[in-house]
């Protein structure tokens, strides 16, 4: 593995627009370290969780921390969001995204960002991840 490349991850992720672009938020967990859930390795932390937490660093540390500053004034469903899994019986990460998340180039940055290159994956969609708004 070089140095560019990340190990395989599992998590949860946002699409938060941001000066007209589609800017993709992680919180990751290596492969290693994953939750097991059933047949599945999981990241151990929820959107909720995640995101209120972020809030609560207000605009100045998100700012710090190359976060856009709108996650302070938004609940974590006002933005697409999504989670990847590690099914271990097919051997196959799941990316369940929101189906504004699942364009090809938001896909192709997700599998890098989550170490997935070269790694058998998929994109679901899932009730849970279907924004509203």
């Amino acid at each position: 593995m070089s140095s560019a490349e990340v190990e395989p991850n599992v998590g949860i992720f946002w699409g938060v627009q941001d000066g007209g672009r589609i800017v993709l938020l992680t919180d990751r967990t290596a492969l290693a370290e994953a939750e097991t859930y059933g047949d599945c390795l999981t990241h151990p932390r929820g959107h909720h969780e995640v995101w209120e937490a972020w809030r609560r660093l207000g605009a100045t540390a998100l700012r710090r921390r190359g976060l856009p500053i709108h996650i302070v004034g938004h609940e974590y469903e006002a933005f697409p969001r999504g989670r990847i899994v590690y099914m271990r019986t097919p051997a196959l990460f799941t990316l369940y995204a929101d189906l504004r998340l699942q364009r090809p180039e938001l896909v192709a940055e997700l599998v890098h960002l989550f170490g997935l290159r070269g790694q058998r994956h998929a994109v679901c969609s899932d009730p849970h991840y279907r924004t509203l708004a």
